[in-house]
């Protein structure tokens, strides 16, 4: 478990729970959910000692479970927030800007749908203390530590507070940070998507991977449906911040109006990733639609052509069935010119609806100008 000392101008690690809480600042108890679990007693005594109240059982469970969705609820005591990150695994590796993309292997989609990672992150606010559960192998907390202890040796010119003021300001700074961590998969899952709808759109291929594309939009159906519940959750807990009892110190107010800003810039960056899945999805489908309309039009253009050659071929089918009849009287019959005058005629019929066809546009593929 790390606990961290978080004041105006300071950040320190601490090395085990203090007994009282420090006259300013607040502490950050950051841990994963095998380490909750154990040190539950620990932190449960300790909540109780600085803030007068614990976390309830429920929450607890809440906090250990890795299968919840996103969500929001509050107490007299504190808030909670469960919130599902999505972000790439270590070993999808992502293209620098200015590198040039190497072609999506046949099985690029499938890796780059593996490679999203949808664990949640708990977090108990309440207000000294910010209790955070993170999945194992989560990256979130050791970056906070090290951007937040830069950010301690590095005073700001600009006079503004590079260290968050509060627990809740904690909070909304690691969700933006994990909702802004979705956006590093924009560019591997459009440039896949791209080479899947190239597949599906291909003049001369014959696109058979429909479980890969059925897989993609299942992913996508989900990713959906975890950027609506985070958006639910930041909702209900910007509703929740807006019943919280008036400040009558100016300082406070503009911390809880900044936490409000915070909170609206957070749902923003939800929306942007739930509408990005959306036009994928959009793009999937209308490259489906694509597909079918293109086969179905190659197939009119195959049907077009046999029927022209079949109305070209019947006048002929005519005129040798009339000289095959079994009769002595029918003309050029007993003629030595006569094969080739009905040769000469079968030919000035053929080439002649070839070219009445032909006019029409009957015949051929591309669009006379």
């Amino acid at each position: 478990m790390r606990i961290f000392l978080i004041r105006p101008e300071s950040f320190t690690a601490l090395g085990l729970l203090p007994e009282d809480l420090p006259a300013d600042g607040f502490l950050w108890l950051g841990c994963t959910r095998a380490e909750l679990n154990a040190e539950l007693a620990a932190v449960q005594a300790g909540l109780h000692r600085w803030m007068g109240a614990a976390l309830v059982d429920l929450h607890t469970s809440d906090l250990l479970n890795a299968h919840l969705p996103s969500h929001f609820e509050d107490t007299s005591w504190y808030d909670m927030l469960v919130f599902r990150r999505l972000a790439a695994t270590p070993s999808s590796a992502q293209h620098k800007d200015g590198e040039d993309p190497k072609p999506p292997k046949r099985d690029g989609l499938h890796e780059a749908l593996e490679a999203i990672d949808t664990n949640p992150v708990g977090f108990a606010v309440f207000d000294r203390v910010l209790l955070t559960v993170h999945p194992e192998g989560c990256q979130v907390l050791e970056h906070f530590a090290q951007r937040l202890e830069q950010h301690s040796q590095e005073p700001d010119l600009r006079g503004s507070a590079r260290l968050p003021t509060s627990p809740a300001d904690l909070m909304l700074r690691m969700v933006n940070h994990m909702v802004d961590s979705y956006l590093e998969l924009r560019r591997m899952l459009t440039r896949q998507f791209t080479a899947l709808q190239a597949a599906l759109l291909a003049p001369r291929s014959r696109f058979d991977d429909w479980p890969a594309l059925l897989a993609a939009r299942d992913a996508l159906h989900r990713l959906e449906d975890t950027c609506e519940d985070q958006r639910s959750a930041i909702q209900e807990w910007i509703d929740a911040l807006d019943e919280w009892p008036l400040e009558a110190d100016a300082t406070k107010r503009r911390e809880r109006e900044l936490l409000r800003v915070r909170s609206r810039d957070v749902l923003e960056h939800i929306e942007r990733v739930l509408s990005h899945v959306r036009r994928l999805e959009q793009s999937a489908d209308g490259a489906v639609q694509m597909h079918f309309s293109a086969l179905s039009n190659r197939t009119n253009d195959i049907m077009r052509t046999l029927t022209v050659l079949t109305a070209i071929f019947l006048p002929l089918n005519l005129i040798t069935g009339i000289f095959g009849m079994n009769f002595d009287a029918l003309p050029l019959i007993h003629s030595s010119t006569g094969f080739f005058v009905a040769l000469g005629l079968m030919l000035c019929v053929g080439i002649g609806l070839g070219l009445f066809f032909w006019r029409k546009r009957y015949l051929g593929t591309q669009v006379r100008r």
